[in-house]
């Protein structure tokens, strides 16, 4: 078994607690790795160094052209690795290595883009209404980040927070999740390699309860990227609002798919199935909840139903194998247990509703792919989020009612619609509560493209250029010139 140590400072060093504890491959479901138990004391040294390469050294030298270039270098570095860090993410979260490959190689995109961002950030001369002065803006960046990560997609999501933040001129310090840790300490001597400075990024893995804790309370963190759960969200938030810190948070989702009776079905079928079953379900913007209308409700379910059959479970790393594990135990007995209560909330059982004890799935934490209809959208099994995958359909009439099936609920990330009435489909689009929706398409990302979430989805956003501003604050600069006429001093 590789055994890892943390990143702090451009160098592996071992966990002051001098322990570490095992990361587990989902489908054999035995453990291959040690991931170094951190501690508050890590935490400490990790913001110090991040903290010190922030405010001295090459780092805050550099101009944002040289920034740029180093993010370029990353982007060629992670091309070069994309089969080796995949495989590695294969084995610690479970999911399909043709998603994982496909990710790592496209990765390569965002340090590229942000890259040629990072000397477009520019300020602004302002019109002032007082004579004698010259005002501009400038946009400085934050300080030190600690970047929070869940298991689902370790890199892409790190590379969402990182790429952005190194492009605004911060630091880092990035706590990937304790089940899926062994990429992102491999993905972090990239940077080094690139030729950034030491402490620019670092690596802290452990327990939330500890070094988590420790990062979001931590007074020389400035900002908070956190994505995961809305209920560890939340704890974040409390943490971070007692020192003020910015905060950006990308949480869970409860994402309505909807085909009206003049969709494409066949198109539609397979935008639903992958919708939710790509990934194994384990993905924040899971069309979980399928909204379906009325007068085509039996054909579609029959349609739906054919093809969520003939799906292969097996191997992730096999090029055949359409669903791989769910990722964690814990995870594992959630989505049972959500299948359990839908049973008993009355929701109808159309297919799987069970562990996988197929031989192609071996040890696995496999769950069948499983499908309700007759849903109300009053049920747990449509109101929270499951991260598995598990299909809710709900009938609906009509836009109106659509609509407000869709709307709720108390999260907003994403949405679908699906109909060949491009008019139907702008309207829907401006009505529904979701960050992102998408139209005779589903599940599809761009590093050009803001993401984020509306209501208990989360703050903020990730990718485009919006996410560079999360990174920076704006300082106005006035300057006498020394033609200024009357009252110098006007105050709000």
């Amino acid at each position: 078994m590789k055994r890892y140590d943390l990143r702090i400072n451009g160098e592996w060093v071992k966990p002051s607690s001098n322990e570490w504890f095992d990361t587990y491959d989902p489908y054999t479901g035995e453990p291959w790795a040690n991931i170094p138990l951190g501690t508050s004391q890590d935490v400490d040294r990790a913001v110090l160094a991040a903290h010190t390469a922030f405010t001295e050294g090459a780092w805050p030298a550099k101009s944002p052209s040289e920034r740029g270039l180093l993010l370029h270098k990353v982007g060629d570095l992670i091309a070069s690795n994309a089969k080796r860090l995949a495989e590695i993410e294969v084995r610690d979260n479970g999911k399909l290595f043709a998603e994982m490959y496909g990710q790592l190689t496209y990765l390569p995109q965002w340090f590229y883009y942000y890259g040629g961002l990072a000397d477009k950030i520019q300020g602004a001369t302002l019109p002032l209404d007082k004579k004698g002065y010259f005002s501009y803006t400038r946009h400085e960046p934050l300080g030190v980040v600690a970047a929070l990560t869940p298991w689902n997609s370790p890199l892409l999501l790190a590379s969402w927070k990182i790429a952005p933040a190194l492009a605004a001129g911060c630091t880092v310090v990035l706590k990937p999740s304790e089940f899926t840790s062994a990429s992102t300490l491999e993905f972090a001597e990239l940077f080094e390699q690139a030729g950034f400075p030491p402490g620019v990024v670092n690596v802290v893995t452990g327990f939330g309860k500890d070094v988590g804790a420790a990062l979001s309370s931590h007074p020389l963190v400035r900002k908070i990227s956190f994505t995961g759960s809305d209920t560890t969200g939340r704890v974040i938030n409390q943490q971070a609002a007692s020192q003020l810190k910015h905060m950006s948070l990308e949480l869970g989702g409860k994402s309505p798919n909807i085909v009206f009776d003049d969709a494409d079905l066949d198109q539609a079928a397979q935008g639903a199935i992958s919708g939710i079953f790509s990934a194994t379900g384990q993905t924040c913007i899971a069309g979980s909840r399928l909204l379906v209308q009325d007068s085509i409700y039996d054909v579609f379910v029959s349609k739906l139903i054919a093809i969520a059959r003939t799906v292969k479970l097996g191997n992730p790393m096999s090029l055949d194998t359409q669903i791989g594990p769910v990722t964690t135990p814990p995870q594992y007995r959630k989505v049972l247990d959500y299948i359990d209560i839908a049973i008993k909330e009355g929701a109808q059982l159309l297919l799987g509703g069970k562990a996988a004890a197929r031989a192609e799935c071996g040890k696995g934490w496999f769950v069948e792919p499983t499908i309700f209809g007759e849903v109300n959208n009053a049920m747990r099994i449509a109101q929270e989020e499951v991260f598995g995958p598990v299909l809710s359909i709900i009938r609906f009439k009509d836009e109106d009612d659509a609509l407000d099936i869709a709307n709720d609920v108390r999260f907003g990330l994403a949405a679908g619609v699906w109909t060949q009435d491009i008019a139907r489909g702008m309207r829907m689009s401006e009505r529904l509560k979701a960050g992102t929706v998408w139209i005779n398409t589903y599940r599809v990302l761009s590093y050009i493209s803001p993401f984020g979430g509306y209501k208990e989805s989360g703050l903020g956003r990730e990718n485009g250029i919006d996410a560079v501003r999360e990174y920076l604050q704006t300082k106005t600069v006035w300057i006498n010139t020394g033609a200024s006429v009357g009252n110098a001093f006007v105050m709000r």
